[in-house]
């Protein structure tokens, strides 16, 4: 009988690296979710390149000709394909790095791929070839004024800025924002939006709750049902929580969507469907931290899902080799 493998050990085991691209504005959410799929997986099967590091121009430069790191004329996105080209068969690069606390650019440093490589960053699918390279793609899009407030907060408190040099910043790079960076979202195979909660909008700083949703294209051949179980007892019983679930079909780019979102508070039994259904297909036992009244948010869950996704996609591509 053959000993059936969990999504580790194929990985692990096969040549392919599975390239996935995070796109989005700055201080848009991205690392949130990269840093999600890291901790699922694992340092050793997943490596990331933040295309911060292909700026051709350091923060001076930059400030001189009056240029933004949104605009492809400040990013050699040429020696990005070519990079990702060479890191798809496995091999290692000499790569750049920027420093953003001095806003320099660092290096060459040697970059060797794992299994899983993760594209983060304005540009990740601006190019033809960048999509032809990429596996699997989730474009970050919280609301304007939601961006507004998580950029503010970092780059007061983290970069050193002030909220005048922050404001005017965001208002110098919107057309390039716009022009450059924005039409990803329509290329993307996923799309995450953060709205302010409608249970209100303080909840989002205190107990980082937002209504967040995942419109995924439709495919065929998915690979497993994911073991999503929403006790409506259990919810009937937390009349002191407040809690969103909605599902709605679409369509982008003639092909069919679904859009899943998720607002409030969620129990921990309204997890563990998911989080079985993971552990069990990765061979990895995971487990959520949860606040002291032990409560989920939709991040928490949404970084559970995208990570069922990536499974999904990856898995599919296993079958047709």
């Amino acid at each position: 009988m053959k000993e059936e493998r969990n999504f580790k050990e194929i990985v692990a085991e096969s040549r392919y690296v599975f390239v996935i691209a995070v796109a989005g504005d700055s201080g848009s959410g991205k690392t949130t979710f990269t840093r999600s799929v890291r901790h699922i997986f694992g340092d050793d099967l997943v490596s990331t390149i933040t295309l911060d590091d292909y700026h051709i121009y350091d923060r001076k430069e930059r400030e001189r000709q009056n240029i933004t790191p949104l605009s492809p004329a400040a990013n050699d996105l040429a020696r990005l394909e070519h990079d990702v080209e060479v890191l798809r068969q496995g091999d290692p690069v000499q790569k750049m790095r920027y420093n953003h606390e001095k806003g320099t650019i660092e290096g060459p440093f040697r970059f060797m791929p794992a299994k899983i490589l993760i594209l983060e960053g304005l540009h990740p699918i601006a190019t033809p070839r960048l999509r032809e390279l990429v596996d699997f793609s989730v474009y970050v899009d919280p609301a304007p004024d939601v961006k507004r407030e998580w950029k503010l907060k970092r780059d007061i408190e983290n970069r050193g800025y002030s909220e005048r040099e922050v404001t005017l910043e965001m208002a110098r790079r919107e057309s390039d924002y716009q022009n450059y960076v924005a039409p990803q979202r329509e290329l993307a195979d996923s799309v995450i939006s953060i709205e302010f909660s409608r249970f209100g909008r303080e909840i989002g700083w205190l107990k980082n709750i937002y209504r967040i949703s995942l419109s995924q294209t439709c495919r065929e051949g998915v690979t497993a049902a994911v073991d999503l179980v929403i006790p409506l007892g259990g919810l009937f019983s937390q009349c002191d929580r407040n809690f969103l679930f909605k599902y709605g079909s679409g369509e982008k780019n003639g092909k069919k969507t679904g859009t899943l979102s998720i607002d409030g508070e969620l129990s921990g039994e309204m997890m563990q469907g998911l989080l079985k259904t993971i552990s069990r297909e990765t061979g990895i036992e995971y487990t959520v931290p949860q606040t002291p009244d032990k409560i989920y948010t939709a991040t928490d869950f949404f970084q559970m899902f995208l990570s069922w996704k990536i499974i999904d996609a990856r898995m599919a591509i296993e079958e047709r080799r």
